[in-house]
């Protein structure tokens, strides 16, 4: 928590930057669900944004926001039920987990309508490089475990969401040196 506190001001100029991004996506008053939401602090620029009703959920409490919270297991919110939130906000988690695939189908089994997603895609050699080296140095110092992570290339993403019935809506390039990161708005079934 000492490295979200001390780098606090950066991740709320980034969630005031997210949430701009998807303004067009998220009604006011939206409960949103912030799936791996870390410190808190980006969930909270979204909450303050729009009026939401937010819920954050990760694999330990980082929080160094005052959220409502729950911990899971990192494999399934079977504590939601269906369509629970209008929103589900995956930011740059997915990559994290063992099973990013059936995580995809618990967060649109508990997403009424809009899921949005921001990845690191391993496009080229030296995005690969550089996401084996967040995966593994994130495993250890964050998340304390040892899983690495998947990391899909760009084209990758657009088809498991294709199979996996979520319609890429928006899709947009935002850099973050010294990776490039893309924003994913996904619609369920359409």
């Amino acid at each position: 928590m000492f490295f979200y506190n001390l780098f606090k001001g950066f991740y709320e100029k980034a969630g005031e930057r997210m949430a701009g991004q998807c303004k067009e996506f998220i009604p006011l008053n939206s409960r949103i669900l912030d799936f791996g939401c870390g410190s808190g602090i980006v969930g909270n620029k979204f909450k303050e944004a729009f009026g939401a009703g937010l819920v954050g959920v990760d694999i330990i409490d980082n929080r160094v926001e005052n959220i409502s919270f729950e911990l899971y297991n990192g494999e399934d919110l079977s504590f939601f039920n269906d369509d629970s939130f209008d929103i589900v906000l995956v930011a740059y988690v997915l990559h994290h987990t063992e099973n990013p695939l059936k995580l995809l189908d618990e967060i649109k089994r508990v997403a009424r309508n809009t899921v949005i997603v921001y990845e690191t895609p391993a496009d080229g050699i030296f995005y690969k490089m550089m996401c084996g080296i967040h995966g593994i140095s994130f495993a250890r110092f964050f998340q304390k475990n040892s899983v690495e992570g998947c990391f899909f290339a760009t084209e990758e993403w657009r088809r498991i969401f294709e199979e996996k019935g979520l319609k890429i809506i928006k899709e947009q390039k935002v850099n973050s040196f010294p990776l490039k990161n893309v924003l994913f708005v996904l619609k369920k079934g359409v």
